[in-house]
């Protein structure tokens, strides 16, 4: 890494992704923010909590694994949980793969751990604008690693700040809250409205067997309406008219 960042256009990459990324920052900042203090909240200690924010790096899987995690869930249920909610990613992957073939596993394997929903959207988006252009990786770096800095800054924030702010004030349920956002406009299509209420309705009806295994279920009944249906309506007609 210190030969690419010794070359001037590899670097230029690099600090136009990183700014590139500012724009993001309230939003990423608020998300780690009140990710770090579900955390504590939800009953995880605060080197758990540290140590999952820096080993996990994913906020939408960290969140539905909390409520399991504090229900004294399984470990393969948590897991499973943690792997549905992040199957999206393999689709970012599969997207991807084609404009990163030349890169080494190692570069690879750094960036599929920084990388994140902002930073394949902006990366997409580049490319439809601009083609194929040089240096992918430099300019992926910076995005990513600006990304990761600002989430773990707002995510140990949070996770510190929260083991001081008492029980009393309710805020256990800031994970659920901090879920809406990313839920809300998914269920504008019809995929995501049938695929949701499918997955509300199986968590329902499954909230008292074991294992907390009804939530688990209705993440993959969830998934697998919404394929469907996406399918048969190509993902791009609104659930309202």
């Amino acid at each position: 890494m210190r030969r690419l960042w010794d070359d001037p256009a590899w670097r230029a990459e690099f600090d136009r992704g990183a700014r590139e990324m500012l724009p993001a920052f309230p939003g990423i900042l608020a998300w780690g923010l009140v990710t770090g203090i579900a955390m504590v909240k939800s009953g995880l200690s605060v080197p758990l909590a540290l140590l999952m924010s820096l080993l996990a790096y994913a906020g939408s899987a960290q969140l539905a694994a909390l409520p399991l995690i504090a229900a004294s869930a399984p470990a393969w249920v948590i897991a499973l949980t943690a792997l549905a909610t992040n199957m999206r990613f393999v689709i970012y992957g599969a997207a991807m793969r084609r404009w990163l073939t030349q890169y080494s596993v190692r570069r690879l394997s750094l960036l599929g751990y920084l990388s994140g929903d902002f930073s394949f959207v902006m990366f997409m988006n580049r490319l439809a604008k601009e083609g194929p252009f040089e240096n992918r990786d430099a300019w992926l770096f910076g995005v990513t690693a600006m990304n990761w800095l600002i989430w773990q800054v707002a995510s140990i924030a949070g996770i510190v700040g929260g083991a001081f702010i008492p029980t009393s004030w309710g805020l256990q349920f800031a994970g659920t809250l901090a879920l809406l956002p990313l839920v809300m406009p998914s269920v504008r299509s019809w995929a995501g409205a049938t695929g949701a209420l499918a997955a509300g309705s199986v968590s329902l009806a499954g909230s008292a067997w074991p294992y907390k295994s009804g939530l688990l279920a209705g993440v993959v009944v969830g998934i697998t309406v919404a394929t469907v249906v996406d399918s048969f309506t190509g993902g791009g007609t609104e659930a309202r008219s």
